[in-house]
């Protein structure tokens, strides 16, 4: 299998330096950069429009429009990058630094793809994505998923209609009712619908490039808009 391009491996890099900066403890995770527009629906139903800075928590679906990105931090370090089109809810997080056996990290993939760096949970215990057709447990650095059940246009048109998970560092262990794998640095599963999971032996090619803007903003800690005031409430 071709090697993962140097490109991806600079943006997992940066997603992990930027691991220190401070994140306020009141929420579960905060909103580092977004490029176009990043919404949320809260558990209670009500939605609004997101900013840099913005605090995310548990019961939130995070969505990110057609064209737009969004990197979001989680207090342990961990960072979740949003491709376009994409919707992530945040099921479940519990972290104290002094307090490991309550670690507790969950999240689904509703549709899209997206690109991860784990931070403490998943360094010292283990991190749950749940997917269309599989559930994956992490203990490593960076990994992607992307969804090519729920979604068939562009990257997912001539593939086969699968969950894809690729591991950069680390290890995962790819699960379904059918059966499990487990993946190291390098490998890539495939979890198609009632099948079960499969190693693939040639990159799927779903790797994607945020503009350079985005990047260099991340790079620069740059940022533009800040906090809650910049918000927007959607109503219907």
């Amino acid at each position: 299998m071709r090697p993962f391009p140097k490109h991806l491996l600079s943006t997992f890099a940066v997603l992990a330096a930027m691991a220190a900066a401070p994140l306020a403890a009141a929420q579960d995770a905060s909103v580092l950069r977004i490029h176009g527009t990043l919404s949320v629906k809260k558990a209670d139903g009500s939605a609004r429009i997101l900013s840099q800075g913005s605090q995310v928590a548990s019961g939130d679906t995070l969505s990110t429009a057609q064209g737009s990105y969004a990197l979001v931090r989680f207090r342990d370090g961990a960072q979740v990058l949003l491709k376009p089109g994409s919707a992530v809810r945040i099921d479940s997080f519990s972290f104290s630094d002094d307090k490991p056996q309550d670690d507790l990290f969950s999240y689904s993939l509703l549709h899209g793809g997206l690109r991860a760096a784990t931070g403490t949970i998943g360094r010292r215990s283990a991190s749950k994505y749940n997917l269309a057709t599989a559930t994956v447990g992490v203990r490593g650095k960076t990994f992607s998923v992307d969804d090519c059940v729920s979604e068939r246009g562009d990257a997912c048109a001539a593939r086969d209609r699968a969950i894809y998970v690729q591991v950069t560092d680390g290890d995962a262990t790819v699960s379904n009712e059918r059966g499990e794998i487990g993946l190291s640095a390098g490998q890539v599963g495939l979890i198609a619908p009632d099948q079960r999971p499969l190693f693939l032996n040639a990159d799927p090619g779903l790797q994607f490039t945020p503009p350079p803007t985005f990047i260099r903003s991340v790079m620069a800690g740059s940022i533009v808009n800040t906090g809650r005031n910049l918000e927007c409430a959607i109503t219907r």
